[in-house]
């Protein structure tokens, strides 16, 4: 089970440091059904609960044409994820294992991402189905689901290849 702010044996954090190299900024709030980590699930779910992502002004504009598209990528910051651990034993077995070798929303940059279905678009708010963050969460971008598109231009001579 999930404690906040445990420390599992065989976990390793490290110290954070004093200043940070970037910011960012939050552009709306993910209401779900979840207020803590012990009941939110671990993956999200196309069948899961309809939740709502809230977009702030200014950023309203920028849904033009989002309803065009059936799944949309979610980012999103998990604000209370702790931020230390960089060795991790999230099944709490005895095996450690790197941080970034997990999905888990402990790093040193807690960003979530999931891959949502669109359920409807009211207003400034998107439902969805297949989060898996709390209550509150602040959200990060939207994006069209990567697999909804197609290369602008035909491939050219040095373009890096993706299997």
């Amino acid at each position: 089970m999930v404690r906040e702010n445990e420390i599992r044996s065989g976990e390793v954090a490290v110290e954070w440091p004093v200043s940070t190299d970037a910011g960012v900024i939050f552009i709306g709030r993910i209401h779900t059904p979840w207020t803590s980590r012990l009941e939110c699930p671990r993956q999200g779910r196309l069948d899961g609960p309809v939740c709502r992502i809230e977009l702030f002004a200014p950023w309203h504009k920028g849904l033009a044409g989002i309803e065009e598209y059936e799944r949309l990528e979610v980012l999103y910051w998990l604000h209370r994820s702790r931020r230390d651990l960089v060795l991790q034993s999230p099944r709490n077995d005895g095996i450690t294992r790197g941080t970034f070798s997990l999905r888990s929303p402990v790093r040193p940059n807690p960003i979530g991402t999931a891959l949502v279905k669109r359920v409807a678009i009211e207003g400034s708010n998107i439902l969805v189905q297949g989060l898996d963050c709390l209550d509150g969460t602040p959200l990060l971008d939207i994006k069209p689901d990567r697999c909804a598109f197609t290369p602008l231009a035909p491939p050219q001579p040095g373009d890096e290849q993706t299997a």
